[in-house]
């Protein structure tokens, strides 16, 4: 049996309905789908088109409305639900869940992003190291997981359309990428990289100067796997043409 996983920053999941989300969702045929920015808490959000796919739904709000949030769908039931990483200040913004499916767990995730100035860039950096070591403590108890997200960081010069240009940009620092080459290093599997080596690949395109159509864009998110993992993954991808968002969703098949 074979488990498909979309990861997905929705930039508002009540702005992506009245763009046609709930029929897109519905030919996806996805197990499992991470949601990164929701936006919303799920008593702002008619839910009934989900119960009617199949889905259970599983939200994780920030306590500031209309701010960050992410949320998984599920067509089997979790064994185990967790919400946030058991740290006060991330778990206010709603950055972290997880659900327990036999012996795999899967987490949506929505890395903070440093582009509105040297705090939030610092606090992003902490987030990193903190996440670290969570991932590190959690993967001993449950070595089987899926994270599922937003990293808000692009990881090699292949990843970015321009990448001399955004060398000193939040999202491509130097300290940014580097973090990601010791998180892979740690035992992670970059899903898409493993099925795909070619550029122009991207997950997040700027609002301005018609990026999107140009494909001048980023790539920001992420499904990877814990090594243990590598040997049953069976395709990812990207879906650009699913325009509910600036992001758009990236896509896992593994041997469940």
């Amino acid at each position: 049996m074979s488990l498909k996983i979309i990861s997905y920053n929705v930039n508002g999941i009540r702005a992506a309905m009245r763009k046609g989300f709930n029929e897109w969702l519905l030919s996806t045929k996805a197990d499992v789908i991470c949601l990164q920015e929701t936006k919303a808490s799920p008593e702002q959000v008619d839910t009934s088109f989900l119960e009617e796919m199949g889905y259970e739904h599983h939200w994780f709000s920030a306590q500031k409305k209309g701010y960050s949030s992410v949320a998984i769908f599920t067509k089997q039931k979790p064994d185990h639900i967790e919400l946030g990483m058991g740290i006060d200040k991330y778990d206010a913004e709603g950055r972290v869940i997880r659900i327990d499916l036999g012996e795999i767990s899967i987490i949506s995730a929505y890395f903070p992003s440093g582009s509105s100035g040297d705090l939030r860039q610092a606090f992003k950096i902490q987030f990193l190291e903190d996440f670290f070591k969570y991932i590190k403590k959690l993967k001993k108890k449950r070595p089987n997981l899926i994270i599922c997200g937003d990293y808000n960081i692009c990881h090699r010069e292949i990843d970015i359309h321009n990448p001399k240009t955004n060398k000193n940009t939040s999202g491509f620092k130097p300290e940014e990428r580097e973090w990601m080459s010791k998180f892979f290093d740690s035992g992670f599997v970059d899903t898409f990289r493993h099925f795909h080596d070619g550029p122009h690949n991207y997950s997040w395109w700027s609002y301005r100067a018609n990026a999107r159509a140009n494909n001048k864009g980023w790539r920001i998110d992420y499904i990877s796997t814990s090594e243990s993992l590598k040997d049953r993954l069976v395709s990812a991808d990207i879906f650009p043409d699913a325009k509910h968002s600036d992001h758009c969703p990236v896509f896992l098949e593994i041997d469940a």
